[in-house]
């Protein structure tokens, strides 16, 4: 991963949370402390949004901001291994419950209540918050949770949430069942059949368990959305990722997933960008009743970052 590519997309993010914790801080009551900014950081697996995160994590909190940043990933809000391989189990013929990822895969309780909690820091009688490190090494690559979490003290002034579907929303089942029918953005038949790869029944089951993440998004007060260009919106997921696990082999020997197998653990998440990635910009996509009209509380307060084959930087724009 390229640092220097990525330094303008890190200038452009880091502006964008400034803006935002400058707008969010103006709101609160001068009598009281604000509460942390929360952002929000969807990008797509090999994307470089974690270490995107990473870079704006350290310009934050180097002068002249200064800022205290607490960085949580999806992926550590799993299910315990017991958990997942219940899920699994309970659902045999659902190939996206056979392993970590989906909606439905997350501890939402768990999530919930972490969220709640920094809210809560800057206050004045508030305690530490304990946040959940998932180890994706255990069991074979399985992954579980791990005794030993991150533990953060007050006062934060930025709160990141990152992950391959923050801010996805659900859908509904006619929604489903018309783009089942619809050619895949990008991707050729031979590269990607989508028919042959999930049913109407098993993308509503994760649409179903996508309806209890709604509350971690409602705790979001800004967005930053990575994405490659409209012309490879999902083609170069595959790509992006594909070099990824390339670059990791060439630095520990050779250890790491085959091609064929780096494609396959992609085509698990293509049905999530499909059915559900809009949701970032549109909410709830044809709800019933007033969730028709549902938008992300993020609208107005989004940047979207469009980068290239080498995450070089294309485009920025807001939403």
């Amino acid at each position: 991963m390229n640092e220097e590519t990525h330094l303008p997309a890190v200038q452009h993010m880091a502006q964008h949370v400034l803006n935002q914790l400058q707008e969010h801080r103006s709101r609160c009551p001068p009598s009281l402390r604000p509460t942390p900014l929360f952002v929000g950081v969807q990008g797509p697996q090999g994307s470089g949004k974690t270490f995107l995160t990473s870079r704006l994590r350290a310009h934050l909190a180097s002068p002249p901001h200064s800022l205290a940043v607490t960085v949580l990933s999806i992926d550590d809000l799993y299910l315990p291994h017991s958990g997942l391989q219940s899920l699994a189990e309970s659902n045999p013929h659902n190939i996206l419950f056979q392993g970590r990822g989906q909606p439905g895969t997350h501890d939402v309780p768990l999530g919930t209540s972490v969220f709640r909690n920094l809210k809560k820091i800057n206050e004045v009688d508030a305690g530490t918050v304990d946040i959940p490190i998932f180890d994706k090494s255990l069991f074979n690559g399985q992954g579980d949770r791990i005794s030993d979490g991150e533990t953060v003290k007050g006062p934060v002034d930025v709160v990141v949430l990152e992950g391959w579907c923050v801010g996805f929303f659900p859908t509904s089942k006619e929604l489903v069942e018309e783009r089942l029918k619809e050619p895949v953005p990008t991707l050729e038949p031979d590269m990607f059949n989508m028919k042959a790869f999930v049913s109407v029944d098993h993308v509503l089951a994760v649409n179903e368990q996508l309806k209890r993440y709604v509350e971690w998004w409602s705790a979001l007060d800004a967005f930053i959305q990575i994405k490659g260009p409209s012309s490879a919106q999902l083609s170069i997921i595959y790509q992006w990722r594909l070099q990824q696990e390339h670059n990791m082999k060439a630095k520990n020997g050779g250890k790491g997933m085959t091609d064929d197998q780096v494609k396959t653990f992609v085509d698990r998440y293509i049905p999530g960008y499909v059915f559900f990635g809009d949701g970032v910009t549109k909410g709830f996509s044809g709800g019933e009743g007033a969730e028709t009209e549902r938008l992300p509380s993020w609208i107005g307060k989004g940047l979207s970052v469009t980068i290239g084959n080498d995450r070089e930087l294309l485009h920025v724009s807001n939403f």
